[in-house]
C-alpha cells in the first residue's frame, strides 16, 4: 500500500483537473454540433414491413383501460 498524503493527492487532482479543462478548451473548436433539421411526418400508408408481436399489441391495446 502506498503512502500518499492528502495534500499531495489533492494537488495531483487539481493538476489533473486543470489539464483536463485545458484539453477540453483546445478540443472544443473541433467538435461542432450538426445543424438540426425539421423532420416531417410520414404517412402511415408509406410505412411497410413493420411487425408487432401479438403480446406487444395486446399490451398497447390494454393501455387505454388505464386512461389516456
Amino acid at each position: 500500500m502506498s503512502k500518499h498524503t492528502a495534500s499531495r493527492e489533492s494537488r495531483e487532482s487539481e493538476v489533473s483537473l486543470a489539464e483536463l479543462r485545458g484539453d477540453c478548451a483546445r478540443m472544443a473548436p473541433h467538435w461542432t454540433a450538426p445543424v438540426k433539421t425539421a423532420t416531417t411526418p410520414v404517412k402511415p400508408s408509406l410505412i411497410h414491413g413493420v411487425t408487432v408481436p401479438p403480446a406487444s399489441a395486446r399490451l398497447i391495446d390494454a393501455m387505454s383501460e388505464y386512461g389516456d
